[in-house]
C-alpha cells in the first residue's frame, strides 16, 4: 500500500496529474447543469482530500531526504557534534532548546565579543 501511495503522490504531484486533476474537476463542474450537484460535490471533496493526501506525502518525502542527507553532512564532518543527528525524531520541546543553543553559539561566532 505503501508503494501504491508514493506512486500516486509523485505522479499527482508532477504536471500530468495536476491535468489529470484538472480534467476530473472540468468533468464534475459540466455535470451540475444535469441535476447532479451531489455527485460534484463528493467528487470535488474527494479530490481534495487526494490532493491534501499528496502534499503530505511529499512533504514527508522531501523533508527524509533532507533529513537523511544533512546526516551525511554531519557525520562526515570530523569538526562538527554528531548530537544533532537525528534530532528530527525528539519532541519539539527538545529541538526548540538545541536550536536556541545552536543559534546563541552561532551569535558568538558571528560576533567576536568587545
Amino acid at each position: 500500500m505503501n508503494r501504491f501511495l508514493f506512486v500516486m503522490g509523485d505522479f499527482l504531484s508532477r504536471p500530468p496529474g495536476f491535468y489529470v486533476l484538472l480534467v476530473a474537476m472540468l468533468l464534475c463542474t459540466a455535470l451540475v447543469p444535469f441535476g447532479l450537484t451531489n455527485v460534484v460535490t463528493y467528487a470535488l471533496s474527494v479530490a481534495a482530500i487526494v490532493i491534501t493526501g499528496v502534499v503530505l506525502i511529499q512533504g514527508y518525502r522531501d523533508t527524509t531526504a533532507i533529513h537523511a542527507k544533512l546526516d551525511e553532512i554531519i557525520v562526515s564532518l570530523n569538526e562538527t557534534r554528531n548530537d544533532v543527528v537525528g534530532l528530527e525524531h525528539a519532541e519539539p520541546e527538545e529541538i526548540r532548546e538545541k536550536l536556541q543553543t545552536l543559534e546563541e553559539e552561532a551569535m558568538k561566532a558571528v560576533r567576536p565579543p568587545h
